[in-house]
């Protein structure tokens, strides 16, 4: 059982019952993120589709020239390519319960880790000033960076100039952007549904 220590307005430990990280369960929500992020609109043009004659080159026999067709043929510079990119869709489907487990994975890492900061109101007034205030307090330093998950819009707002801070609302929350970063602050009632799951769990057993 992790026990997580939340700072803020109302200090308290949170204990949530964390899967010990995969390694190869994060490199798959961590690939399957990427791949869904690929624009995949690299296109290159055929030998039908360049703006070429249709007309044989020259004849097949007697000019002591390699046989060729038309000026389209790949072969040449300007023609077409052949077996290049076209646009196409990278995503593919993971799984909920594999997407789950490795959220919950990479939280573990980083708790393990010591590296996740749970918090119950910041109580920031939006300036970047204010942020490196609470910042210091906490041990946050610019040393390592930082991703920070709050649905508080004056943090972010406040944290938004702070070149080691990536901010981003609760309902961005992804296994990618946890392990890219050293460091992981998150609002405390993200992890408390968590909690009270696992304690219905117990009580039904």
């Amino acid at each position: 059982m992790a026990q997580i220590t939340v700072v803020g307005q109302n200090a308290r430990t949170i204990e949530l019952d964390l899967p010990e990280a995969n390694k190869h369960v994060l490199h798959q929500v961590v690939t399957w993120q990427l791949a869904k992020r690929r624009q995949g609109s690299a296109s290159t043009k055929t030998r039908a589709e360049v703006s070429k004659t249709g007309h044989k080159m020259y004849g097949q026999k007697g000019t002591g020239n390699a046989r060729h067709g038309d000026r389209s043929s790949p072969t040449f510079v300007g023609g077409g390519v052949a077996f290049g990119p076209k646009p196409r869709n990278y995503a593919y489907t993971l799984p909920k319960k594999v997407r789950r487990l490795g959220l919950a994975m990479a939280l573990s890492d980083r708790q393990q880790e010591g590296n996740l900061i749970a918090v119950d109101g910041f109580g920031l007034d939006g300036k970047t000033k204010s942020f490196l205030g609470w910042a210091a307090q906490n041990g946050l330093d610019g040393s390592q960076s930082v991703f920070l998950v709050t649905d508080d819009e004056m943090t972010r707002r406040a944290a938004r100039n702070v070149p080691w801070i990536t901010a981003l609302p609760v309902a961005g929350l992804n296994v990618y952007d946890i392990m890219r970063h050293d460091r992981l602050v998150i609002d405390a009632i993200v992890l408390e549904p968590a909690q009270e799951e696992t304690q219905t769990e117990e009580a039904a057993q």
